[in-house]
């Protein structure tokens, strides 16, 4: 398989070459990524989704994140990034339906599994209102391993440091011999165990695999560290994002 490659840029954004992925986080090359947050109405209640990185990511594994995120890869335009609602949860959507936020100029660094990164980022920032349920997503098993939910004030409130922990609604793909992968960051959740083939009440979405529903304990700390000040931005902007 031909390793991805990204296009790469100085500080000042301007385009200098390309690189394989490794390479780029090896050595700190700034590239562009597309960020997407989905949200929902649930009665007098905006709810934002969040997604948890499989354990197997080359950055950040296990942690909580954007709805939906990726590189661009070499000659890719932010038009054709909108991909990854596809890949990563099956959402087929139009890049006009998105709301644009903002652009976020992001350095994260840490090691894994015993090699360092550096990931340099430009960030577009997007919003999506999409009114259907956890269950009716369908998630790209390389990438995600579960989808998360919870209400944009309580999130809020946790990035402003006036709660130590909320509680999120999620499902997974159930496995019969898996545990509780968020035992891992918030300790065990209570698992309600709500399995399905969910096929009523879901239009057009019908999930390739049973899901099981999960609610557990959520900090701060548990998601990747974007920074306060982004995480307060998104969902500030959130609130104006729109159905289309």
């Amino acid at each position: 398989m031909t390793p991805e490659r990204f296009d790469i840029y100085n500080d000042q954004q301007q385009w200098i070459g390309t690189a394989p992925r490794t390479e780029v986080h090896a050595k700190g090359y700034w590239h562009r990524s597309f960020h997407c947050w989905i949200v929902r109405n649930e009665d007098d209640k905006r709810m934002v989704l969040f997604q948890r990185r499989r354990d197997i990511k080359d950055t950040f594994p296990g942690y909580y994140d954007i709805t939906a995120a990726g590189h661009l890869t070499v000659g890719e335009k932010l038009q054709d990034a909108h991909r990854e609602l596809e890949e990563e949860l099956g959402v087929h959507t139009s890049f006009d339906a998105l709301t644009y936020l903002f652009t976020a100029t992001q350095q994260l660094q840490g090691e894994v599994r015993g090699v360092p990164f550096l990931d340099r980022e430009f960030s577009a920032v997007y919003g999506l209102y999409l009114n259907q349920s956890l269950e009716s997503y369908t998630l790209q098993a390389s990438e995600v391993d579960s989808l998360y939910e919870a209400p944009l004030d309580d999130l809020l409130a946790l990035f402003r440091q006036e709660t130590d922990v909320i509680r999120a609604s999620g499902v997974r793909p159930y496995s019969a011999s898996s545990i509780s992968a968020d035992a891992v960051l918030s300790g065990p959740p209570k698992s309600i165990s709500i399995l399905a083939d969910l096929k009523s009440d879901l239009g057009n979405h019908t999930p390739s695999t049973r899901s099981e529903r999960i609610i557990c304990n959520v900090r701060a700390a548990d998601f990747v560290p974007h920074g306060t000040a982004y995480y307060i931005d998104v969902l500030e902007a959130l609130k104006r994002v729109e159905q289309v």
